[in-house]
């Protein structure tokens, strides 16, 4: 029996040839450095933009600066892994990028459920959004998401202190993720593999209802609006969210609906990958394509950097 604190994990990463490898890196690391400066950019455009001053932007702040944390959280340590050859992490290291990934994950599932509720208030109550979703009232939301979601993640991670590890080490992923790790602990695991999917279900179903019924709620308002431009305008305020939404759910409902035998181990990490990189990337381009205000923002910042270099 090995001792957690002195345990050290072999990640296997996602293959073993090395011109993949090479294809892999750049992937990542291009993609990884598209949703940083992306999502730095939405964060940087609420920030000083006067336009960009209601509670649906400040959402959208806190969700960029959420889609930076997570993939940060996986992303460049694997890139690490792959340029250095050193495929070990600590154990200490590999339960804080567990902690971490989880959090900021799950923080994100219910930020899109209140930034759902921002859209009903918004297509459904239009006269009293700015006294429904204030700035009070927003801190405090966006406070519960982070606060909800680290009561989500707290039981099943104490219990997963617990575990202990005989013979294997080798962790067959490219991120320390509870999966493969309950996989090669020789503690008993059905009681923590009970709560885990706890935990993810409940997480899931209760973001999930809130953003149905608000879309429920939406579509039936936009449906009863006279004109047809009224009516397309009120959706176009809604499909940046819609689109994300449906990547994240979509991603998570692949990650945990499993294909049966060795397929889903491969499956999983690809489509992890996937989430922890492309989808963060694809973010700001979302919001930013479909939005004129932080089009307009995005136009009047170029303006401003232009002006300042011809000084």
């Amino acid at each position: 029996m090995m001792r957690n604190n002195t345990i050290t994990f072999i990640l296997l990463g996602l293959t073993s040839d090395p011109q993949l490898k090479v294809v892999i890196f750049i992937f990542l690391f291009l993609t990884y450095m598209s949703s940083v400066i992306g999502n730095l950019t939405i964060i940087f455009l609420t920030f000083i933009s006067s336009q960009l001053k209601t509670a649906m932007y400040f959402f959208l702040q806190n969700f960029s600066f959420l889609e930076i944390s997570f993939t940060s959280a996986c992303i460049p340590r694997y890139l690490y892994n792959i340029s250095t050859g050193d495929r070990t992490i600590t154990y200490d290291n590999c339960v804080i990028q567990i902690f971490f990934t989880d959090l900021f994950g799950v923080t994100e599932f219910f930020l899109l459920a209140t930034m759902s509720y921002d859209r009903y208030v918004a297509i459904c109550k239009p006269l009293h959004y700015v006294t429904i979703m204030n700035n009070k009232v927003c801190r405090r939301l966006i406070l519960c998401c982070w606060t909800a979601a680290l009561l989500i993640i707290l039981p099943p991670l104490s219990l997963g202190l617990k575990l202990e590890f005989c013979d294997s080490n080798v962790i067959d992923h490219f991120v320390c993720d509870a999966s493969p790790l309950l996989k090669i602990s020789c503690s008993e695991t059905w009681l923590i593999e009970q709560v885990v999917i706890v935990c993810a279900v409940l997480t899931f179903i209760m973001t999930l209802i809130c953003v149905v019924l608000s879309y429920v709620y939406i579509i039936k308002t936009i449906l009863r609006f006279p004109s047809a431009q009224q009516r397309k305008k009120a959706f176009s305020t809604c499909s940046s969210h819609m689109i994300v939404v449906s990547i994240t759910y979509g991603s998570c409902i692949f990650i945990y609906v499993k294909p049966s035998g060795k397929n889903s181990v491969a499956i999983n990490k690809g489509v992890l990958m996937l989430t922890t990189s492309i989808a963060p990337m694809l973010n700001p381009f979302i919001y930013t394509l479909r939005n004129k205000q932080v089009k307009q923002a995005c136009q009047d910042l170029i303006k401003r950097i232009a002006l300042f270099f011809k000084k």
